[in-house]
């Protein structure tokens, strides 16, 4: 009969608390083996020890607890193949969640050491952007929306357009979008050929104007695109410059092009009212 251990031998070999080890019990995570009727005492085998320190480390990583007893219902001696193989997809799922996280932390810590640095400062110049042709979808986003509408523009734009769109995708959004969370957007992509039949009905044919804007291009991920914006805003201000109501980015590379966020590259317009920018050439 193998060796069993006490509650307190079990906590001292894996020093887990004996707190945290009825916790795992409650949460039907780590269940002693024996549990004495008359007493109450609770005896874990050597065999457990592992398994202890494995969950330990999972929760430290705040893997959900359903998908933790899936990994650990997949490490039972009877764990069909299908409960493996989705376990196995947990700890990869798991484990890119935990990567973008640290990712998303890198970047924040770059962002404040950027804020951090008074010599620091995004290159910032007035551009005149040319006229263009483009197929658009336009709308109005609702507060509180999320993101699908961009989804699903996009998904409108691209069954308009077959062929690969002769420049990069962009969109101009109304200040209310950033500042109240909701507001007008259209999203567009650049077009020689007309619109052509069965485009989605939410697509139209659009003229862009010629149009000043400060400019500045935004490298890697958009978690500090706040500071891309804000260089652009008080280039514009110090400037003494008119802001028109609403602000472009093109996407020059993006997420449909790589899925390596520091590649990113978006071209970020603050428009200007004609008057306080940079004269049309003639």
């Amino acid at each position: 009969m193998a060796r069993r251990l006490t509650i307190g031998e079990f906590s001292r070999i894996t020093h887990l608390s004996i707190r945290m080890l009825r916790r795992y019990q409650d949460q039907d995570l780590l269940v002693p083996t024996e549990v004495d009727g008359a007493s109450g005492y609770r005896y874990y085998s050597p065999a457990q020890i592992r398994p202890a320190l494995t969950i330990k480390r999972f929760r430290d990583l705040d893997l959900p607890l359903a998908d933790l007893r899936l990994l650990l219902e997949a490490g039972a001696d009877d764990g069909s193949e299908e409960n493996r193989r989705a376990a196995r997809d947990v700890v990869a799922g798991h484990v890119r969640r935990l990567e973008d996280r640290i990712g998303r932390t890198q970047r924040a810590v770059d962002a404040l050491r950027e804020l951090l640095d008074p010599s620091a400062e995004r290159a910032v110049g007035l551009e005149i952007l040319p006229a263009q042709r483009v197929l658009a979808v336009s709308l109005d986003v609702p507060g509180g929306a999320g993101l699908g509408w961009y989804d699903e523009a996009m998904r409108d734009l691209d069954a308009a357009t077959p062929q690969r769109p002769v420049g990069p995708p962009g969109g101009q959004y109304a200040h209310e979008l950033f500042t109240e969370g909701g507001g007008r957007a259209t999203l567009y992509v650049p077009a020689e050929a007309p619109l052509p039949r069965g485009a989605p009905g939410t697509v139209r044919e659009l003229r862009l104007a010629e149009r000043t804007a400060a400019v500045a291009v935004h490298a890697g991920a958009h978690d500090d695109l706040d500071l891309t914006y804000a260089a652009l805003g008080a280039f514009v201000t110090e400037r003494g410059l008119s802001s028109r109501d609403f602000v472009e980015e093109v996407y020059l590379v993006g997420p449909r092009d790589t899925d390596r966020p520091g590649d990113w590259r978006t071209l970020v317009a603050w428009l200007t009212a004609p008057e306080g920018g940079m004269p049309a050439p003639s």
